[in-house]
């Protein structure tokens, strides 16, 4: 018996999955901080993915129209939608929140905290319209997530900043 246990034991390793030992891409920052990343390309970032969530939407209610849509076209601009969407989340949490909106020291103003509160509300908000671009095929939750990063920004970006963000994005 303590023979057919040792053998088991050993052949244990064989069959056991494999444990991968590479780190997953970080898909916005390290989190180290680098002070590489940009705040403003993390918002171009947002505002991509909200364009590629609309084109998703659209192309879904087209096909709605279709007699015989595509089914591989579907699910594929599905997955596209509910991706992009994801990406939204995570980086609200993983950069925005996590990083970047930083917490008031003890002795803030009320103006400080009141722009803390603000950005935070904000944030969730993204995070809401964000699975609600999951859930549904409605633009109006893309509309929401484009004022909300326009809100955002004008809360968190100087004027030159601001201008700059949207010069690059009025290109689009």
């Amino acid at each position: 018996m303590k023979h057919l246990l040792l053998s088991l034991l050993a052949l244990t390793p064989l069959f056991a999955a494999p444990v991968s030992t590479s780190a997953p891409a970080a898909p916005f920052h390290c989190q180290v901080p680098c002070g590489i990343y940009g705040d403003t390309l993390r918002i171009q970032m947002l505002l991509e993915d909200t364009a590629t969530i609309e084109k998703g939407m659209v192309t879904l209610n087209a096909m709605d129209q279709e007699q015989a849509p595509s089914e591989n076209q579907r699910v594929r601009w599905i997955l596209t939608k509910d991706e992009h969407a994801q990406a939204i989340q995570d980086q609200v949490a993983a950069y925005w929140l996590a990083q970047r909106i930083k917490t008031p020291k003890a002795d803030a103003d009320e103006a400080a905290l009141a722009k803390y509160h603000h950005q935070l509300e904000l944030m969730h908000r993204l995070t809401v319209s964000a699975m609600k671009c999951k859930q549904t095929t409605d633009v109006e939750h893309v509309a929401e997530l484009r004022r909300l990063c326009d809100e955002f920004s004008g809360t968190y970006f100087s004027a030159e900043d601001l201008e700059h963000l949207r010069g690059h994005n009025a290109g689009k």
